[in-house]
């Protein structure tokens, strides 16, 4: 059955308030989560010069903003909750626009990089199609995005406050090929793990094209 805007709109407000409900005990059970197998994932497929501009998408209260700026790079943050932007704003010094991922409004070729970590398996099926074109247009030609979200089988609805859709890994690489990325690599988390024990799928995507640094290195080489 389609969603209705009015029942996106729903699920967009439900879920946000979640967060925003629980906005300290977020940051309190994931601040000392690491992550950096992803971090390093997304920058390490970055083509270009550092620093890199970097959009976190669902920045929750800014520990990987933390990350991004401490390497040296021009980040900025994009969440839903006004309390968990507020407080990534306050943790990282970093520029943070208060957007809900269903009703994004992005610099278009802005990002050497998007960072979508444990982000997009809210996004309505339905809608996941608008939303990585978005991101899509977002990115520098050559640009990358990282994308990690728990695993299912097709699985959707809600768990509590929270709306989610799980995605296997053929529906995953087909979504982000129609949206026109190119797989770079994916990976199960954690690793060292059995497969049945590693409930979140990474991947990492590239826009095609070249972009302008890389083209002033080609001509001057």
């Amino acid at each position: 059955m389609s969603l209705t805007p009015e029942d996106l709109h729903r699920i967009a407000a439900r879920t946000l308030a979640h967060y925003d409900q629980h906005a300290q005990a977020f940051w309190e059970g994931t601040r000392d989560h690491d992550v950096s197998q992803n971090i390093d994932a997304l920058l390490s497929h970055i083509s270009v010069p550092a620093p890199f501009d970097v959009l976190d998408l669902g920045c929750g209260p800014g520990r990987d903003l933390m990350t991004f700026k401490a390497l040296g790079h021009r980040a900025i943050g994009v969440e839903g909750s006004p309390r968990l932007a507020a407080m990534a704003r306050a943790h990282s010094g970093c520029p943070v626009l208060e957007q809900d991922l269903l009703a994004l409004d992005l610099p278009a070729g802005q990002f050497d990089g998007i960072f979508a970590n444990a982000v997009l398996f809210h996004v309505p099926s339905q809608e996941l199609p608008r939303v990585l074109g978005e991101l899509h247009q977002a990115l520098k030609p050559g640009g990358v995005l990282f994308t990690s979200n728990p695993r299912g089988n097709g699985e959707e609805g809600w768990t509590g406050d929270r709306y989610g859709a799980f995605h296997d890994w053929p529906t995953w690489h087909g979504h982000l090929s129609a949206a026109g990325f190119v797989e770079l690599t994916h990976f199960y988390r954690p690793t060292n793990a059995p497969i049945e024990q590693q409930p979140w799928l990474a991947s990492v995507w590239r826009k095609p094209g070249v972009t302008k640094d890389h083209d002033a290195r080609s001509r001057h080489a």
